[in-house]
């Protein structure tokens, strides 16, 4: 039996997973084990973790880029605008001097130490990596292909054809020319950071006015009708390495760089949804050039892009494709998967079985800990927990919903990606028109204008969204049904005012222009959390609920037990669901918490 041990590291999001015959056996991230959100460094715990997954020896290890050629393409850089950020290239060169040119032997000294002994050392291409990661692990026997992020090596945006064991890359966008990095200059300017907050930037944009568009398209783009594009490089200052962007694009768009945690005022919502806005434009005409170069009815998407779910759901609505699916883990994390299955099918040349559903299996490819381990946690803190049977927990949790409560839920595999689907999640009532300033100001400790995603029973969807196709993994924002809509009649201006603005039925993950980002549930994919949107039905009328990830601002999602106690007791949760055991916050006696050290949440 073939196994792979498919590697990212040493930019953001690295992650480890573990193949066996093709199949994935283990995928994770090592910040779920380090708890230091987005870490870069070599993924020592997730790799540890997914090899006692293992059945047997390993037989080779992938790294998902090739370190030269990015390498080359640093040096190149440096040299095109020299003296120009000549010290942002003088600072990175200790890590490429001593590490990174050296990754082949790094590798293998780290799976040394990890008690795997001498094992072939592979490493696949950045995008390669990508698009193996969204076409290999697909439903679709044949599809095109779209991978769109900042940089690999060179590659920022490709465009292929995949059918069977084998897919070609047929077209490339290269650096500095990158949507990715288009998007991310925005976060910068916009107080985010740069690999982290560009979805804080979607969530922005419903509140703004696109009046920035046609200056994007006029004077920092040159976009052409089959979506190819040059950046005019005049306005940014990723090339020297020390920032996104420069005084001229501050001059440009009239407004300085906002500085993180300061107020958003509305000139940052109008450059979010105008940057949206021309993301959205792009990615319709590379699909639709895709479209009509390959023939394919399919579409696979990965890289980082492939997470701006709104461009995707337009996509889904306006484009030319029949069916689409994105990789849930479409950034970096799932480029070690990608590399894994690169190596599969295209070295080894290993057949693919005729997917009939999608290799990922709702993404739950992360640790599991037993009720020995839960309650071995609940031990440490000192408290105890009530064991229920499954009927009565779903039965106790939609009751709890009902009645306001915040639930903390933890169940089986944790997720591999960016998002909660159920595994490490926190529930609540999307029905609350207080529920979405509740959870971001008492729970996740964030700004209040972030959205929240509905969870929904899949055979219920399209009564509450004009949504017809399934969306297991988040990565779609619809319409909400017009008959769920409501108008507020408000006239705020004021970011502050209009997130509390009552849009729908379901108020607290309805967006100002009535969209919402969507998890359907089936309940062959994901019978539990399924039996408990039944059961909130049951109670409710309504099969929707709040699912955002269960952690707090600047910390990554919960993994272990332990870590979910921790958010529990230092946050607004009100009830604690770890597999099939139950603490209920209200029977804690209130001494218990005079004891415990405040926390203090860094920013994200």
């Amino acid at each position: 039996m073939m196994r792979i041990l498919g590697l990212s590291a040493y930019y953001h999001d690295s992650a480890a997973v573990l193949l066996e015959e093709g199949k994935i056996v283990a995928a994770a991230q090592e910040e779920r084990f380090s708890r230091k959100k987005h870490d870069a460094s070599f993924p020592k715990n997730a790799a540890a973790w997914c090899l006692k997954q293992a059945g047997g020896p390993l037989d080779a290890v992938v790294y998902y880029e090739k370190p030269l050629l990015k390498f080359e393409r640093i040096l190149s850089t440096a040299l095109a605008i020299a003296p120009l950020g000549f010290k942002a290239f003088a600072a990175a060169m200790p890590d490429w001097l001593h590490q990174k040119l050296w990754l082949p032997s790094v590798i293998e000294e780290e799976m040394e130490k990890l008690g795997c002994g001498r094992v072939p050392v592979y490493f696949s291409g950045h995008h390669q990596a990508h698009a193996a990661s969204a076409f290999f692990a697909s439903p679709f026997e044949r599809a095109a292909i779209l991978t769109l992020d900042g940089v690999g090596e060179w590659t920022t945006t490709a465009l292929g054809r995949g059918q069977g064991n084998r897919f070609e890359l047929l077209h490339e966008l290269r650096f500095p020319h990158s949507l990715g990095l288009l998007y991310s200059a925005f976060t910068f300017h916009c107080g985010f950071r740069v690999n982290s907050g560009e979805y804080k930037l979607m969530g922005l944009a419903p509140y703004g006015e696109p009046r920035f568009a046609e200056t994007i398209r006029q004077k920092l783009i040159d976009l052409r009708d089959d979506g190819s594009f040059r950046l005019n490089l005049e306005y940014f200052g990723y090339l020297q390495g020390q920032t996104m962007t420069n005084n001229r694009f501050s001059a440009l768009f009239g407004v300085p760089r906002r500085l993180p945690e300061a107020a958003l005022t509305q000139v940052y919502c109008d450059l979010a949804r105008s940057i949206q806005e021309v993301t959205e434009e792009i990615v319709l005409r590379l699909a639709r050039t895709l479209h009509a170069a390959t023939g394919e009815e399919d579409l696979c998407l990965a890289g980082g892009v492939a997470l701006n779910c709104v461009a995707n759901g337009r996509l889904l609505r306006e484009g030319p494709f029949r069916r689409i699916w994105v990789q849930p883990a479409a950034g970096d994390a799932g480029g070690a998967l990608g590399a894994a299955l690169a190596l599969h099918h295209l070295h080894y040349g290993a057949a693919r079985p005729a997917p009939t559903e999608d290799a990922m299996r709702g993404a739950v490819l992360g640790p599991e800990y037993g009720d020995e381990e839960i309650l071995a946690a609940v031990k440490h803190e000192n408290l105890t927990a009530r064991r229920m049977t499954d009927d009565e927990l779903n039965a106790f949790v939609a009751h709890q919903i009902t009645d306001g409560k915040v639930i903390g839920y933890f169940q089986g595999r944790a997720e591999f990606g960016p998002r909660a689907l159920g595994a490490r999640s926190i529930l609540a009532d999307a029905r609350s028109s207080a529920m979405q300033s509740q959870l971001n100001l008492k729970i996740k400790f964030r700004e209040s204008f972030r959205p929240f995603a509905p969870v929904v029973l899949a055979e219920r969807a399209s009564d509450f969204f004009d949504l017809h196709s399934a969306s297991p993994y988040m990565l779609f924002t619809a319409p909400v049904q017009v008959s769920h809509r409501k108008k507020s009649g408000a006239t705020a201006r004021e970011l502050s005012a209009r997130v509390h603005e009552l849009r729908s039925d379901i108020p607290a993950v309805t967006h100002l222009d009535y969209s919402a980002r969507v998890q359907t549930v089936d309940h062959r994919e994901n019978p539990r959390l399924h039996a408990l949107l039944k059961a909130f039905e049951r109670e409710t009328g309504c099969p929707v609920l709040i699912n955002t990830s269960f952690n707090v601002r600047g910390e990554p999602p919960v993994c272990h037990p332990r870590e979910a106690l921790a958010c529990f007791l230092d946050t607004g949760i009100d009830i604690l669901v770890l597999g099939n055991f139950v603490i209920d916050k209200s029977t804690i006696p209130a001494g218990f918490f005079q004891s415990r050290k405040p926390r203090t949440f860094a920013p994200d």
